[in-house]
């Protein structure tokens, strides 16, 4: 199911990142980013300290490890992201 307010809910500062994202990678923007950008009090703003943490807390695994690892699952489920 995709949500079309992901696509047309955002600010006029938001479409304007998003289009920047687009010009220097040459992709749209991510799902993920439009996804936490919507709402930030609601999702966004709480899921992005739990991915920071994950991602770039103290572990033993290195932060390259941990994004192979998360690439790969990415991968399997064929998730663009």
């Amino acid at each position: 199911m995709r949500l079309d307010v992901l696509d047309h809910g955002h600010t006029f500062g938001k479409k304007a990142l998003f289009v920047l994202i687009r010009v220097v990678s040459r992709h749209r923007a991510p799902d993920v980013v439009k996804t936490l950008t919507y709402r930030p009090e609601f999702f966004g703003g709480r899921m992005g300290a739990v991915f920071q943490e994950v991602m770039r807390g103290s572990s033993e695994w290195s932060i390259g490890d941990r994004e192979l690892m998360a690439a790969y699952i990415s991968k399997t489920n064929e998730c663009e992201f």
